[in-house]
Parts: structure tokens; sequence; C-alpha cells
């Protein structure tokens, strides 16, 4: 690797406050820009369109830029020239469901963050030794969701996590009670579906449901860190 590795973790940390990374299946780029005005109506900030589908690639350069305010990812980035690719699209950074150096070198010398992907610790240290402190935790619930995150807090105390997969409403909350977790990731704000239906004001309720969720959230930590609560 020639260049210096970009953590993603300054992108996720600017989403303080609704700390939620809408992850998604596009079909039809003409859904990017409605459904991202859809979840930032509802306040969320940050989208991730999955490169799983023939439309995403277009989906995604209609999207930067598009959503003022709007943090726009490319993810399901596997290769090199995925990294090249969407780096030349403008995203303001790729998530990997993996960590191979190559996918790491590549991100470097495009000058682009990567939230790339891990699910062991053996995949963390070598990661680690990549520079990256910042990992999309994947699949999350799979593979022992908060108990696994809670452990690898232990071993990792300078090392954050995005978890995705198998994260939803219910269990969100949990997620982002750990202090390792900077963000979660999730399809439930917009399923694939309601993007093919075009349900946009289901998509923003949801969205707004979920910021509801980490406002919650951020005011328990608030008075957890009170001095009141620490005498």
């Amino acid at each position: 690797m020639t260049s210096e590795f970009l953590d993603a973790g300054g992108f996720l940390d600017e989403l303080k406050g609704a700390p939620v990374v809408a992850v998604v299946v596009i079909d039809d780029a003409d859904a990017a820009v409605p459904l991202a005005n859809a979840l930032a109506a509802g306040g969320v900030r940050a989208v991730e369109v999955t490169l799983r589908t023939p439309a995403a690639w277009d989906a995604i350069e209609r999207l930067v830029g598009s959503v003022e305010g709007m943090t726009v990812a490319a993810g399901t980035v596997t290769r090199p020239e995925d990294v090249i690719r969407v780096s030349k699209l403008g995203v303001d950074f790729a998530v990997s469901p993996g960590c191979t150096p190559q996918v790491v070198a590549a991100a470097a010398d495009a000058g682009l963050p990567l939230l790339p992907g891990v699910a062991t610790p053996t995949e963390t240290m070598l990661g680690r030794e990549l520079g990256v402190r910042t990992f999309k935790f994947f699949p999350a619930a799979q593979i022992g969701g908060t108990k696994m995150l809670g452990a690898l807090a232990e071993l990792f105390p300078d090392v954050r996590f995005c978890p995705t997969g198998g994260i939803d409403a219910d269990n969100a909350p949990a997620y982002l009670e750990l202090r390792n977790v900077a963000a979660v990731g999730g399809s439930w704000l917009a399923p694939r579906e309601l993007i093919r239906s075009k349900a946009w004001q289901e998509i923003e309720q949801r969205a707004a449901a979920a910021v509801r969720l980490s406002e919650t959230y951020d005011a328990a930590v608030s008075l957890d860190s009170s001095p009141a609560s620490s005498m």
C-alpha cells in the first residue's frame, strides 16, 4: 500500500444525533433521488447504495451531490476495480463486506475513505495492521450481535464498528448503547419492496422513527454521563 489509508469513521461521527445508515438495493436508478429525499425528510443523513444490481452505478451517480447534507456511500465493494470506479463517481466513502489488503490498498491509492467489513478478532487484527480503526461488523445478527461486539470492545479499545445485517427498529438501540458502535446500518428503513413501489411516505416515516430511536439513546447516554449519575 503506497498511500495512507483513509478511515471512514469521520463520516460516521458526523451522523451524531442520527447515527443510522440506510442500506438500500435499487433496481431503478430513477428511484434514487426520491428515495434520498424521503430519507432526508425523515432525518436520516446517510445512505449506502449496494452494488447488487445493474442500476446501482447509475443510482449512485445521480445521488452524489443531489440532496443537501446527504452522505452517499457505495456498498458491496468487493474488488479493487470497484473501488476505482466508485471513487470516480464521487461517493463520500465505500463499504466492503470484507477487509482484503488489495481492496484497502486500492482505496488508499484512490484517496477514498473505506469502511471494510470484519466478523472475527483475527480479521480485526489484520485490518488494524492495515491502518483501519473503523469497521463494518457484518453480518451482525448472525455472528453474535451485541455480545460479540461487547467482547471485541475488551480486545480492541481503539476500534469502532458499524454493525449491519439483521439490524432493525427493535434491536438497533441495543447496538447503539455499546461504546464501540459508531452507527448502525440497515435495510429496514427502506426495504427493496418499498423502493420498488415508490412508497416514499412510508420510508420517510421509518426514517423519522429511526431518528427518534437515536435521540432516545443520546438522551440516555447524556443522563448516564451526568455528574449526578456518577455519584
